[in-house]
């Protein structure tokens, strides 16, 4: 018996291994079918989570959630129209600045590399850095052809990209007004014990994961554009907005961001490199040691090494979109088989989807 036992145990964890595989092969197979419906209704999924915040807090002043919604839409409208008019520009025509300084900065990190060997030979140091100018253009060049293969296209990618935030605004709208009804009828077909641990997990991983990644970058935009200013960092702005959003990356986004603006202050500046990586690793220190334990806590509960293989995964299967739901994702079935193993839940889900289509119905027959 206890032979068969083991041989049994030893199947399960031998087999389990090529399923998973199978599984994120057959994800990625499907991404690739359906990526656009995919992206978009994840993308219009993330907003109305975000914004179930302020409309749970107008519904607490006894605002109807019709109302609570279309108020907390307009408020956004308005303040994506502000930044796209202020912002949006300023921050394209840093961008397009950028671009088209990258080929002189290169010829002047050249010049400052050759002085460096220079002064490497006559203090008899044998340094060779000729394979690191090499690497560095090439690594550029190849990145400005891509920026230019795809900007052939940018008129149409621009109205693409308007009709899909079109969509996105118009699909948040609805979730956030019938979603709770067609979330709740679908935990409904859970055993119950298995659909409330999953219900609660996954609003705790995505809504305040999302809402304090969002934060942290903000944060991160905010404090480091002063500043670069000061320091007289040129595309100040478009740096600190580049470290902000690689925030949204979860684990390892912030420390890309960072090294990618280096390494391009480094090209224009060797020395002004210094004092940018070092403010910008204290402020990411700050983020991660004060503010982060704040807003995030311990809701995640993952290993960093599965955070990794989590990240890696996601981009596997789903690129820049799996990177930034992975580490939710995976918080959020581990939360739910912590949450099934540690305790019993009764049928909560089904009490709380009849009241709540009650309550649904008397806004309606208000």
């Amino acid at each position: 018996m206890r032979r068969s036992a083991s041989l049994q145990t030893l199947l399960i964890y031998g087999l389990s291994g090529p399923i998973i595989a199978l599984n994120v092969w057959l994800l990625s197979v499907l991404f690739s079918y359906f990526q656009h419906p995919i992206t978009i209704l994840s993308i219009a999924a993330i907003l109305a989570f975000l914004l179930n915040y302020p409309v749970k807090l107008f519904e607490r002043a006894r605002i109807s959630r019709t109302q609570s919604v279309i108020i907390v839409l307009l408020i956004t409208l308005t303040l994506l129209i502000i930044l796209g008019v202020t912002l949006v520009p300023m921050v394209i025509d840093q961008t397009i600045q950028l671009l088209n300084n990258i080929p002189d900065w290169l010829a002047s990190s050249q010049d400052n590399l050759g002085k460096l060997q220079v002064l490497a030979r006559q203090k008899r140091i044998q340094v060779d850095l000729s394979l690191v100018t090499s690497q560095i253009n090439a690594g550029v060049q190849n990145l400005l052809q891509q920026i230019a293969s795809g900007a052939v296209g940018f008129a149409g990618t621009l109205l693409s990209g308007l009709l899909n935030i079109v969509l996105v605004i118009v699909l948040a709208f609805y979730m956030l007004l019938y979603g709770d009804r067609v979330w709740y009828g679908l935990i409904n077909l859970l055993p119950s014990h298995i659909g409330l641990p999953f219900s609660k997990s996954l609003q705790l991983n995505f809504q305040n994961f999302f809402l304090s990644q969002l934060l942290l970058g903000l944060f991160m935009v905010v404090v480091l554009t002063p500043i670069f200013l000061f320091l007289r960092v040129p595309f100040a702005l478009l740096f600190a907005i580049i470290i902000g959003i690689s925030e949204l990356i979860p684990f390892v986004g912030a420390t890309l961001g960072i090294g990618l603006v280096v390494l391009l202050v480094l090209l224009h500046n060797l020395w002004l490199a210094f004092p940018v990586a070092m403010v910008a690793i204290i402020m990411q220190q700050i983020k991660d040691n004060l503010l982060a334990p704040k807003l995030l806590g311990n809701f995640i509960g993952l290993n960093p090494l599965w955070i990794f293989v989590a990240i890696l995964m996601g981009f596997e299967i789903a690129g820049l979109l799996g990177t930034l739901v992975a580490v939710p994702i995976a918080g959020t079935i581990k939360g739910t088989f912590d949450a099934i193993k540690n305790s019993k839940h009764g049928n909560f889900v089904y009490n709380y989807t009849v009241n709540n289509d009650s309550q649904y119905s008397q806004e309606d027959r208000e």
